[in-house]
């Protein structure tokens, strides 16, 4: 159960629209928080919001690309003046995977800014207000996929072991201020955007989480952080952290590949 004492009367949610966001925007609103939902796609993000509002909680919508130049002072022109004690950026996402030395290098640049340089720029301003009121957290949804480098996905991979430190390093930062960091790191989840990459969910023992629960259990650990891994995947993390390297990287890509699609 969420502690709201500890959290103001507004949250933001990065990527609110669907899947694992709209489940956090549920159980928010369940808590009685009001929302900011931010999402690029307009037609599931009217859809959460209006589904959310319906449970009483005032809820303001942000149609945004996190990508555009401007996309601070976008989200800033509907939140300023607001108590905004939560923050949930779960917009990271693998926009472009490709082998990297063949691939087009502008939109590898896109899933660095969109999981780098937005994820600080929203951390950077939220966190700072949540310091100097002496209360807030922070939730920064990542990936086991930082934990091991990917063929075709190596430098989400890499953005996404990133974030994790940060989150390590900016607990380390804010705890002494009331601000709770966590890092919530999830396995493979039953989202409409695996969903939408063809995935292969029904592989014989492949451990796949729900979005409500997920989002339940980050919730939940939010105030013990720096890092939770979700949906059971605490060893799987564990074991993609040993050595030898070589080994355990050539190994996760015969299990990964099995994933994917058939190729055409």
């Amino acid at each position: 159960m969420l502690d709201t004492s500890a959290y103001g009367p507004w949250a933001v949610i990065a990527g609110g629209s669907e899947g694992v966001g709209a489940s956090f925007a549920h159980q928010l609103a369940d808590a009685g928080i009001n929302l900011v939902l931010i999402a690029r796609k307009p037609g599931p993000l009217h859809e959460t919001a209006d589904h959310v509002r319906a449970k009483g909680v005032e809820v303001r919508t942000v149609e945004l690309d996190l990508l555009a130049p401007d996309a601070l002072a976008t989200v800033r022109a509907v939140t300023d003046g607001l108590d905004v004690g939560l923050l949930i950026f779960n917009a990271g996402a693998n926009s472009y995977g490709h082998e990297f030395v063949t691939g087009d290098l502008s939109r590898t640049q896109g899933v660095l800014d969109l999981n780098i340089s937005a994820q600080l720029a929203l951390t950077h301003h939220f966190g700072a207000l949540m310091k100097e009121r002496g209360r807030g957290g922070i939730m920064l949804v990542g990936s086991l996929s930082g934990y091991l480098g990917q063929a075709q996905i190596s430098v989400y991979s890499a953005v996404k072991a990133f974030s994790r430190v940060f989150a390590e390093g900016l607990w380390l930062e804010l705890r002494p201020h009331g601000v709770h960091v966590l890092e919530l790191v999830l396995g493979v989840t039953r989202t409409p955007a695996m969903e939408r990459a063809g995935l292969r969910m029904d592989l014989p023992g492949l451990r796949v989480a729900e979005p409500d629960d997920v989002a339940r259990e980050g919730l939940a650990h939010l105030a013990h952080g720096p890092v939770h891994i979700a949906g059971g995947n605490a060893g799987a993390a564990e074991k993609r952290s040993g050595f030898p390297r070589a080994e355990l990287v050539l190994q996760a890509h015969e299990a990964s590949r099995r994933l994917l699609p058939p190729s055409s």
